[in-house]
């Protein structure tokens, strides 16, 4: 039975067959979210108008035009059908409300699932910026996505307080991710409420890390708890660490780094807890900014401190991320548009995949012409990606 607001193509072909979506098809493969989908126990029986695969790319859709409607994003999706017709047909997209209720029998776990699936740190051996003793800089950090204010996303993501008292404006998701510092693609990431603290989402990353990372983090995340969390996977790690931690002298080396052993400060039982031998390395800025970095990397030869504190300065690249994601590609609209906290997962999840694939562009760009990725426009790529959707179409379902 036809929705309400959906009017039949002029052709036997379904509109949902024949969504363009360029770019994103290359990223993220129809074979590939239909695998998420299943993951996610989001397998569809009946053959929908608007099927889940349709409305995964419809979510990713919604972070590369974030300003559209419902209604624009689906037709700059689907744009490209009777761009490649030469106009002989003309489309017209389903209705907010049969788009809202796909949305919501979609759900976030697909998005998800295809985050996990798909994304992988992009830098070659040649991508500068990208590396630093044979081991891949990464960065970890974490910020907050304004959403729409509704009860039930205050009721689950809570408010922030404001610095008069007052309640803040917006409720609030709160992201922590593990980013590529060289290509700025964010490769983990954990979402949850403003309410739950940055250090609390962080743990579940830290047990996802690997070894040949090097990983670097502000002093706001370190605890010992994380640390050994972190070390122990096997991931090499550059914290930087409030200078009134005093970890145990044991031994100064000849570039002025020395080694010393971390415990627990607080907490049951900690007097029984092996401690950590870790590297610290004391420094200034312009004589006046005092640093304290702690490493894994005990080895002066293979990591100089003087080199290990110029690294350091990478660990900002995870900040230019997110201003990437919040500014530049979320555009003007400044609050995530979803009602319900399903669908700002979802919303969130989409922004992320659709970064991703932007900085999928600007890697290959830099890897054909030999430029460092931090050298490409991020604004002027995802202009290209947005134009991009003029390519190719793809079947609603994996038996098509």
């Amino acid at each position: 039975m036809p929705r309400s607001g959906w009017v039949k193509p002029a052709t036997d072909r379904r509109l949902s067959d024949l969504v363009s979506i360029g770019l994103l098809a290359r990223v993220f493969p129809p074979d590939v979210i239909d695998e998420a989908i299943e993951d996610a126990g989001r397998r569809e029986i009946r053959n929908r108008v608007l099927p889940a695969r349709v409305m995964v790319y419809f979510a990713i859709g919604m972070a590369m035009y974030s300003e559209g409607s419902y209604e624009d994003v689906f037709s700059q999706l689907s744009d490209g059908l009777s761009w490649s017709k030469g106009w002989t047909e003309s489309l017209k997209p389903p209705s907010k409300s049969a788009l809202f209720q796909a949305r919501l029998r979609l759900g976030a776990e697909p998005l998800r699932h295809l985050f996990t699936k798909v994304v992988r740190p992009l830098a070659t051996p040649d991508t500068p910026g990208s590396w630093f003793a044979d081991r891949r800089v990464m960065a970890i950090d974490g910020t907050c996505l304004d959403i729409a204010d509704t009860e039930a996303n205050e009721a689950h993501f809570g408010r922030p307080p404001s610095s008069r008292g007052d309640r803040s404006a917006f409720p609030q998701a709160r992201l922590v991710a593990l980013a590529e510092c060289g290509t700025h693609a964010i490769v983990d990431a954990v979402i949850g409420p403003c309410t739950s603290s940055e250090v609390e989402l962080t743990r579940e990353l830290m047990g996802r890390l690997r070894p040949g990372m090097l990983v670097l983090a502000d002093r706001g995340l370190y605890g010992f708890n994380l640390w050994e969390q972190a070390s122990g996977t096997g991931a090499d790690l550059a914290f930087r660490v409030k200078s009134t931690l005093s970890p145990h002298h044991e031994q100064t080396l000849a570039d002025g780094s020395w080694i010393a052993s971390i415990r627990p400060t607080s907490g049951t039982g900690r007097g029984g807890r092996d401690p950590h031998k870790v590297r610290v390395i004391d420094y200034t800025i312009n004589g006046d900014d005092r640093y304290r970095l702690i490493t894994t990397l005990l080895d002066p030869v293979i990591a100089p401190a003087k080199e290990l504190a110029q690294l350091y300065s990478e660990r900002w690249e995870i900040e230019t991320t997110f201003d990437e994601l919040k500014t530049h590609q979320r555009g003007a609209r400044e609050v995530l548009r979803s009602k319900s906290p399903e669908l700002i997962y979802q919303e969130i999840w989409g922004h992320l995949c659709c970064h991703y694939a932007i900085r999928v562009l600007m890697a290959d760009t830099a890897a054909h012409s030999g430029r460092d990725p931090d050298r490409i426009s991020f604004v002027a790529t995802l202009r290209i990606a947005r134009h991009s959707v003029a390519k190719g179409d793809f079947p609603p379902s994996r038996n098509s």
